[in-house]
């Protein structure tokens, strides 16, 4: 099941919200759409779900309209989270996997091999008033997921959770990709979206700023960036003409440079004694590229 987002625009008054996006998302690949608040990221979703309706452009599933029913193999997290908190763990996921078409034994069965994979304190007979916020959303996530959607679509799946339940709720993103599924999921934890993420959206100001895999992406900023474990003094390292800044990073230091060839001089003046503990150009990370195209002048 593919989705196709062709030439989309929204506004909302005289703000343009989201300006001529595309994109497509085949099964079996993973979107990460990142931005600012603001930047269209929630938008987008509402007009894929149909919530609130495109002014220009066309979305489509599998070269067709998304219809109420094709809508049932959708699964949707909210960056809002919503469970009725005086309902079971059990009812309310029953209740959400009826929504989607699944007989409420089958729920049942699969509810529990879920309590058990995302590590989930507490019994399914527990009210939702009574979880952890942590325990709250992974049941959240299990709503979302129960019905083994053919595309999902994830607003901030990992805002509030710790390393290890974020790595679990990762496992299941994956699992799901591997089955086929079709996903686009945003995230400001823009070391999450480079793990999980087969290609990049960004936007700023609703308009697409990034588009491509995350390492072409990566690449097309140039091998700009040296980490250094060496003796060598910082005096000697801003001799090098093209040197921008250096920062102490771990056990050793980020050397920041204005282009690739400035690598060569600087491992030339660090390796003149012949041993170098730890020297890596590579380009900058997802995080930085971020931070410039969000400060970058329109």
């Amino acid at each position: 099941m593919t989705l196709k987002i062709e030439n989309v625009s929204k506004r909302f008054g005289s703000k343009v919200v989201v300006d001529d996006l595309s994109m497509t998302i085949n099964p079996g690949e993973v979107m990460g759409l990142i931005g600012q608040n603001g930047a269209g990221k929630t938008t987008t979703f509402r007009m894929i779900l149909k919530f609130i309706g495109t002014d220009e452009g066309k979305i489509s599933w599998n070269d067709e309209s998304i219809s109420q029913e094709t809508k049932r193999r959708i699964g949707f997290l909210p960056e809002e989270r919503g469970l009725y908190q005086k309902m079971t763990i059990e009812e309310q996921i029953v209740y959400f996997a009826e929504l989607h078409g699944m007989k409420r034994a089958d729920a049942k069965i699969k509810l529990a091999d879920w309590m058990r994979r995302l590590e989930v304190v507490g019994k399914v007979s527990d009210k939702v008033q009574s979880l952890s916020k942590g325990n709250a959303q992974k049941i959240q996530f299990i709503a979302t997921l129960i019905h083994e959607p053919d595309f999902l679509i994830l607003d901030e799946p990992f805002t509030g959770l710790d390393p290890v339940n974020t790595e679990l709720l990762m496992n299941e993103i994956r699992r799901l990709k591997e089955k086929g599924s079709a996903i686009i999921f945003s995230s400001h934890n823009m070391s999450g979206v480079e793990l999980l993420s087969d290609n990049l959206t960004m936007l700023k100001n609703g308009k697409t700023v990034l588009q491509g895999s995350v390492q072409n992406i990566r690449e097309s900023f140039g091998l700009t960036r040296i980490y250094l474990e060496s003796d060598i003094p910082d005096s000697e390292l801003k001799e090098v003409d093209g040197v921008l800044s250096i920062e102490k990073q771990r056990s050793g230091r980020m050397i920041q440079i204005a282009q690739e060839a400035v690598g060569r001089e600087v491992f030339q003046k660090v390796s003149k004694d012949g041993y170098v503990k730890a020297f890596m150009q590579a380009p900058p990370t997802l995080d930085e590229i971020f931070r410039m195209e969000v400060e970058a002048n329109d």
